[in-house]
């Protein structure tokens, strides 16, 4: 079954335990956590003790950091402590550097996803496949949450799909950026393993049934 990633990033921050609680119990599957650095997007978040505090509140969720900076390796450290699972990077922050901040990932005993822009050719993930345990295919342009999703994203999957299954690969296709009840499933009938979502979830009167539509139950 697809699972679903609530994107804190559209909870009310004055009540996060409460939204976060409210949308585990209603069945999500993960907390994603969208950090951004005022640098490598025009926004800034927060940082490693958000996460920090909130894995001491909720303790057995499972916590996706998708890190929108620039030097993600610093930063690893810190996430990795606060309590995060998996974290992700962005090629186009470290264009040189993919494999070793890879490295530096794992080392602090995360598990590892690489994503890339709209505007990023699918083709520039592919010689990583082997290296990572996701990728994370961007449906927006990173920075904001409440983004239209961008109709050409359901193909990129399709594409990366298809080389993962050509090269024997088994990283995890995570999508992140308007998803909702209807475009949600055109990922997934596409290849995509995990959904992110905010606004859809967070601001639901009834977060259950947009998760049925998202898990493929409805």
């Amino acid at each position: 079954m697809t699972k679903v990633a609530a994107s804190i990033l559209s909870a009310d921050f004055a009540h996060l335990h409460r939204d976060c609680d409210r949308l585990l119990r209603a069945g999500v599957d993960l907390l994603h956590i969208d950090v951004m650095d005022g640098h490598f997007v025009p926004n800034i978040s927060y940082g490693a003790p958000v996460l920090r505090c909130l894995h001491d509140a909720l303790p057995d969720a499972g916590y996706d950091v998708h890190l929108m900076i620039s030097d993600p390796a610093r930063y690893a450290a810190d996430f990795a402590k606060a309590g995060a699972d998996l974290i992700t990077f962005h090629l186009e922050a470290v264009p040189d550097s993919v494999s070793q901040t890879i490295a530096a990932i794992r080392a602090v005993g995360c598990q590892v996803g690489l994503s890339f822009r709209p505007g990023t050719p699918v083709e520039a993930v592919f010689p990583y496949l082997d290296e990572v345990d996701l990728v994370l295919v961007m449906s927006v342009e990173p920075g904001f949450g409440g983004q239209k999703f961008l109709p050409a994203t359901p193909q990129r999957i399709a594409v990366l799909r298809a080389e993962c299954a050509r090269r024997g690969s088994n990283a995890l296709i995570e999508v992140d950026g308007g998803i909702n009840g209807e475009t949600g499933p055109r990922c997934v009938q596409a290849g995509a393993d995990w959904l992110v979502a905010g606004n859809s979830l967070f601001h639901a009167e009834d977060p259950a049934a947009v998760l049925r539509l998202l898990h493929g139950q409805a």
